[in-house]
């Protein structure tokens, strides 16, 4: 029967197979319907040239002409093929795999999803094994495969329907996409091909375009973590083997995250993004371009406002600490940029926010730290005072960090002065004995830091404590008379009604 299928591989195809365009195929060929490409792009190969043998090695023999496919059935494995018929044997494989299926019915075309399954698998090994090189005519039609399967509408999102907040993906069970069982083969395969030491990126690049890599992109909005796993390892890949498409992946990535801060605020691949620019920023050169520092500002720092920051607050704070520690002289900037976003009634967020702090911190210079002092401790008294005992433990926690201490110790005079007052107030006043006691030993720590200071820190709070308390005295005093003088009125005039 194979040999039936080879002999009819040199038909010509009829006129309905080469008019047909079809979905991101720029030889204009159905999905399903004939392979042929000749592009002229690529030259005849020279004498000394052999086909297939390296992936970026040009087809030296004209390209193949497989006949449609009517119908679904078995094909042999490589191994029980000749050499010379494999290539063949490999655009047939994937004219079975471009065939769509419906996975939401288990029971519908059950034969032919598990053929699919099989070609898929053999596809995989065979260019995992690297013992059967392809042409590029083979690269071409696999390329366009994975976009056949890959590309398509997500379907709707749990809060699109429900129209719930977006929460921790790990308090609610994960979607789980029914396509997925073949989507990870196809995901697989194109993996296996990026990584492949046989894969030439000059020639790759034709295929695996901008095109093709912002497709790519617009899945990671899939709900399905599976699925966004695999999109980042493979992107991930891409950025690192194709250098031209690098400038165009970071300004990609910049948009969705422009679009999920400035307009949605909902986006199910903010963390694996993340993850991704993390790498990216870890192989940043200095000193740094201003392209970078401006997605810092721009991108980075914004993604603190919306409400789903705990979702992806880990990759972020890793990507921001990248930054510091590539460059010093962004600790001010990203110091003030999260005062500019600091929560003001999500207690959960505070406490994620001053972790981050932490980590910026460790990584500032004084001269930096000297910039941002003031607003930044004020900040920090605030959340000393916090009712929440989680937002004023952790931030009583800072004084355990010696660099932190060290800094402040450098610039005790403008420290101490602006959180004297949160201190005495937890000292007399805080309802939770854990924090009661971390602010007893904080306070010990600044008294022994500079006990002149100290006393007049003190001696400063005790004087505003005492016009305050005039204040006051001055307030019930004032509202005694007027209730009196109320009273008197009141009494006068019963008496002339009488």
């Amino acid at each position: 029967m194979f040999k039936r299928i080879i002999k009819g591989g040199n038909k010509k195809p009829s006129k309905s197979d080469t008019d047909d365009p079809s979905y991101n195929n720029p030889s204009g060929q159905r999905s399903s319907g004939s392979v042929t490409v000749n592009h002229a792009s690529r030259a005849a190969a020279g004498p000394h040239s052999q086909p297939g043998r390296t992936l970026g090695a040009a087809a030296a023999t004209t390209p193949l002409v497989l006949p449609p496919l009517t119908s679904v059935e078995p094909l042999p494995a490589f191994r029980d093929v000749p050499i010379s018929e494999r290539q063949t044997l490999f655009l047939r494989k994937l004219q079975i795999c471009c065939i769509q299926l419906d996975f939401s019915d288990q029971m519908q075309s059950v034969r032919e999803k598990e053929i699919k399954r099989q070609a898929l698998m053999e596809l995989v090994d065979f260019i995992q094994s690297g013992s059967g090189k392809i042409t590029e005519q083979c690269q071409e039609e696999m390329i366009r495969m994975i976009g056949i399967n890959v590309f398509r509408c997500l379907p709707p999102a749990a809060h699109e329907n429900t129209g719930q907040e977006v929460t921790d993906p790990e308090e609610d069970e994960p979607y789980l996409d029914p396509f997925w069982p073949h989507l990870q083969l196809v995901y697989e395969l194109l993996l296996r091909y990026v990584v492949s030491s046989d894969t030439d990126s000059k020639v790759a690049k034709r295929y695996i375009d901008h095109s093709f890599v912002f497709k790519l992109l617009s899945l990671f909005d899939s709900e399905d973590p599976r699925e966004r796993e695999y999109l980042k390892t493979i992107v991930h890949r891409i950025y690192g083997k194709f250098m031209v498409h690098r400038p165009f992946i970071r300004k990609a990535i910049n948009n969705i995250l422009y679009r999920f801060i400035y307009e949605t605020e909902r986006h199910s691949g903010i963390a694996e993004l993340l993850e991704i620019l993390g790498s990216i920023i870890n192989g940043f050169a200095l000193p740094m371009k201003e392209e970078h520092k401006l997605f810092l500002v721009r991108a980075l720092l914004p993604l603190h406002k919306p409400k789903s920051t705990a979702v992806y607050h880990q990759q972020l704070s890793y990507c921001i600490i990248q930054f510091v520690e590539k460059d010093y002289k962004l600790a001010d900037t990203v110091i003030r940029g999260l005062l500019k976003y600091w929560p003001l009634t999500n207690c959960q967020k505070e406490v994620l926010f001053l972790g981050e702090l932490e980590e910026v911190l460790e990584a500032t210079q004084t001269a930096e730290f000297q910039r941002c002092m003031v607003p930044l401790f004020r900040q920090i008294a605030r959340c000393l005072n916090s009712s929440h005992f989680q937002v004023a433990e952790r931030a009583l926690f800072l004084w355990n960090n010696e660099h932190i201490v060290g800094l402040i110790a450098q610039n005790k005079n403008a420290v101490l002065p602006i959180i004297f007052e949160a201190l005495e107030k937890n000292v007399n006043s805080h309802w939770n004995q854990a924090v009661h006691g971390l602010t007893v030993n904080v306070r010990k720590m600044l008294l022994e830091m500079d006990a002149e200071l100290f006393d007049e820190c003190q001696a400063q709070y005790a004087e505003k404590q005492g016009k305050a308390r005039e204040v006051e005295e001055l307030r019930e005093l004032t509202w005694k008379r007027l209730t009196e003088a109320a009273d008197d009125r009141g009494g006068d005039a019963m008496v002339v009604m009488g």
